[in-house]
């Protein structure tokens, strides 16, 4: 098992889940914006190393993305550990992630933050804040709770100049089958902890970022 390791005080960790389309981006950049978090996004950063031509893991991931499926855990964690080391900051908005249940216990667990930083002392001899500590555990889940059907026009309408490979209506429905079987557990998984803030999300994004901004201003109360 991985070593626990716990961030400096004053770490601050954030899970930003909903389904495709719900808009967490959109509220991710003005959480950025007000707040100076460091926004790190799963699904981009999977999309970035299937475009880099020295990936080992590319074409794996373009599969995956293409057919609307859960990229595989390590692969995720590999890449937002890299970014979190990079970053040098203390508090992260993590979008897009945990989107399995497996995932989910896994943070509970031995937690993402300690098994990425882990592989990263290992693979690079990297010292990755503290090694030698205890869990570090998100402070809470931001749920974008968004209508399907909302969820679905606003993807095919990004569709029309976003060029992905994920927005055309064959991905899109198995990407809400994948939502719902196996993120949605998620949700459950971390509501019966106490941790999950679900916002609904069919307004728009200005009126969907003054229920959240209030989380946010409280963090340090």
């Amino acid at each position: 098992m991985s070593e626990i390791v716990k961030a400096p005080e004053g770490t601050i960790v954030i899970f930003v889940l909903g389904g495709p389309g719900s808009g967490k981006g959109t509220q991710c950049n003005k959480i950025v914006k007000d707040f100076g978090f460091v926004h790190l996004s799963a699904g981009d950063l999977l999309r970035e190393e299937q475009q880099n031509p020295n990936s080992k893991d590319g074409d794996l991931i373009k599969t995956y993305i293409k057919e609307g499926k859960i990229v595989p855990t390590e692969i995720t964690v590999k890449l937002i550990s890299k970014k979190m080391q990079e970053s040098k900051s203390n508090i992260f908005l993590i979008d897009g992630f945990p989107r399995k249940l497996d995932q989910a216990e896994c943070i509970s667990g031995v937690t993402l933050v300690p098994m990425a930083f882990q592989h990263y002392r290992i693979t690079t001899g990297a010292d990755i804040w503290n090694l030698d500590s205890e869990v570090v555990e998100p402070h809470f889940i931001l749920f974008l709770d968004c209508d399907k059907e909302v969820m679905k026009q606003r993807l095919l309408k990004r569709g029309e100049t976003s060029g992905r490979i994920d927005d055309n209506i064959e991905t899109i429905e198995k990407r809400f089958k994948v939502f719902e079987e196996e993120s949605l557990p998620v949700i459950e998984y971390f509501g019966e902890k106490e941790k999950v803030h679900r916002i609904p999300c069919t307004e728009s994004p200005d009126e969907v970022y003054l229920k959240i901004r209030p989380l946010l201003e409280g963090l340090n109360k």
